[in-house]
C-alpha cells in the first residue's frame, strides 16, 4: 500500500432525499448545482422526471461540497437526533431495498479529518488527536480489507446464534454490503465538514499521515469506546469468537500491571462495579471532558459509574417489546458469563412464563433499554417483593460502550498528563507497532 485509498461511507437511507449541491457537480456528463430531490419509485431513483438505477454527482473542483438534509446521528442511542450535514467528495445514490442510499466517496485522509472532529472535539490535546487519527485510520483500512475478503468469498460470516432457549447476536460492520463503513456510531462518527475541522485536527492528520497500527504483518482492527469503566474488554466477548492479542484486557491506569481481581467471577465483578477504582477514565475534569465530548455527549455525565431504575411493569413491558416475546413478570436477570472487564456477554432472562439466554454485550444493552444501556458491565439490586417477585430493579453499571481497545476519555486524560501519542497507543494496543504505509 503506497497510495492513499478512497473510502465509501453510507450517510443516510430514505424513500426521499433532499440535498443541495453547493458547487458545480457533474452528473451524466452535465453540470448541476443547487437544490435537488430524489424519490424512490418502482425500484428506481426518480430525479428530474427520469428514473435511474444509480446516480453519481462528481465534484468539478477540489473542495466542492454538498449538503444533505435530515441525517440521523446516534441511531437508536439516547442522543439520537437529526441534522443537516455538509460533505466534500462524490455523492453516489444507489437503490438499497425499498430506499435510496446516499454514499459519500472521498480520500481516507479527508474522511479522517471529519472523524477526528466528529468523534470528539478538535480542541483535544494534539497527542490524543494524533493517537485517534492512527486508530481511526487503522480500523478503517482493516474494515476495507475485510470487506474485500468477504466479497471474494461471496458471502458473509454469521453474526448470530439462535436456539430454542438462546439468542446470541453481535453487531459489526458485516451489516454493510454496498459501502465500506457507515457514518454513525455503529462504525465511526463521520459528519463531513459539518463539524469545524480546525488547525489542531489538521496537524494531527498531517503529522500521522499514512500511519497505521500493525500486529504480526496485519493491520490492527483498532476498536475504541467512550469509557472503559476502569478496565478494557477483549474482542471475543463483544463480537465473533476470535481472540485478537492486541485487543486485550488491561487496567486503564499506569503502571498497567495494576492488580484487578478476576472480573469473570460474579462476586468480584459486583464488588468492582460497586466501587470507584482509580483509572485514567475516572475523571470529572470539566476542561478535559469539554474538549473530548461533543455537545450532545456532554449530556452524559455519569459515564464511569451509572445507574438505571425500572419498575416491574416497565421492565417486563420493555423486554417484551425488544425481544418480541411475553416473559410474564420478570423474576430475575442472571449473568451467566462475563468478559474480563466484567461486561456480561451471556444473560438469562427468567420470567414467570418463559426463560431465554441473550448475548452478546450490545444485544444485552439493546434489550434492557429504550435505546442502549451505557454498557453491559452492571449488577442489579432487586427490592419491593410481592409474592416473591421484585417490583423494583436498580442497575449499577460501569463504563460507556463496549470497552474494547482505546478508551477515549482515558486517552484524553493521558494526553493531558503529558503522554505522547505512541505511548497512548502502546498502552491500549499491547504488542502492536506504528508503521507508515503511504
Amino acid at each position: 500500500m503506497d497510495k492513499e485509498p478512497i473510502v465509501t461511507v453510507g450517510i443516510v437511507s430514505a424513500e426521499e432525499l433532499h440535498f443541495t449541491l453547493n458547487d458545480c457537480y457533474l452528473v451524466n456528463a452535465s453540470e448541476c448545482k443547487g437544490k435537488q430531490c430524489v424519490v424512490f419509485s418502482e425500484g428506481s431513483i426518480l430525479w428530474e422526471g427520469t428514473k435511474y438505477t444509480e446516480l453519481a454527482f462528481v465534484p468539478i473542483r477540489q473542495g466542492a461540497s454538498f449538503t444533505l438534509e435530515d441525517v440521523t446521528i446516534g441511531v437508536n442511542f439516547h442522543w439520537e437526533r437529526q441534522e443537516e450535514q455538509t460533505f466534500q467528495g462524490t455523492l453516489r445514490l444507489v437503490v438499497d431495498g425499498d430506499k435510496i442510499c446516499a454514499i459519500n466517496e472521498l480520500p481516507v485522509e479527508t474522511y479522517l479529518m471529519s472523524v477526528i472532529s466528529s468523534e470528539m472535539r478538535a480542541t483535544s490535546s494534539l497527542e490524543l488527536l494524533k493517537a485517534h487519527a492512527v486508530i481511526s485510520r487503522s480500523w478503517l483500512l482493516a474494515q476495507i480489507e475485510k470487506r474485500k475478503k468477504t466479497e471474494q468469498r461471496h458471502g458473509q460470516t454469521s453474526s448470530f446464534i439462535v436456539k430454542e432457549d438462546e439468542l446470541i447476536r453481535w453487531y459489526d460492520r458485516e451489516d454493510h454490503t454496498i459501502f465500506d463503513v457507515c457514518a454513525d456510531d455503529h462504525c465511526q462518527r463521520y459528519q463531513g465538514i459539518t463539524k469545524c475541522v480546525n488547525e489542531h485536527a489538521v496537524k494531527a492528520i498531517q503529522a500521522t499521515a499514512g500511519e497505521i497500527l500493525m500486529y504480526e504483518g496485519e493491520i490492527c482492527d483498532a476498536r475504541y469506546s467512550k469509557c472503559c469503566g476502569g478496565a478494557t474488554e477483549e474482542f471475543q466477548y463483544c463480537w465473533e469468537n476470535i481472540r485478537k492479542p492486541y485487543l486485550a484486557f488491561l487496567p486503564d491506569a499506569m503502571p498497567d500491571d495494576s492488580v484487578i481481581p478476576d472480573l469473570t467471577n460474579e462476586d468480584n465483578a459486583r464488588a468492582w462495579i460497586l466501587s470507584s477504582p482509580e483509572a485514567f477514565c475516572n475523571t470529572r475534569d470539566a476542561k478535559v471532558l469539554s474538549q473530548v465530548l461533543n455537545d450532545y455527549d456532554q449530556e452524559t455525565q455519569d459515564f464511569y459509574r451509572w445507574t438505571q431504575d425500572y419498575t416491574q411493569d416497565e421492565l417486563s413491558a420493555l423486554i417484551k417489546e425488544k425481544v418480541g416475546v411475553d416473559f410474564g413478570w420478570i423474576v430475575d436477570l442472571i449473568p451467566l458469563e462475563r468478559g474480563k472487564s466484567g461486561r456480561i456477554f451471556r444473560l438469562q432472562i427468567v420470567g414467570t412464563e418463559r426463560r431465554l439466554i441473550i448475548g452478546k454485550e450490545l444485544e444485552i444493552r439493546r434489550v434492557l433499554s429504550k435505546s442502549h444501556l451505557y454498557s453491559s458491565a452492571f449488577v442489579i439490586e432487586k427490592s419491593n417483593f410481592i409474592n416473591g417477585i421484585a417490583q423494583k430493579f436498580h442497575f449499577v453499571g460501569a463504563g460507556w460502550g463496549h470497552g474494547v481497545g482505546l478508551c477515549q476519555i482515558g486517552a484524553a486524560m493521558m494526553g493531558e498528563k503529558g503522554y505522547g501519542y505512541k505511548e497512548i497507543l502502546m498502552h491500549y494496543y499491547k504488542g502492536a507497532d506504528v508503521e507508515k504505509k503511504y
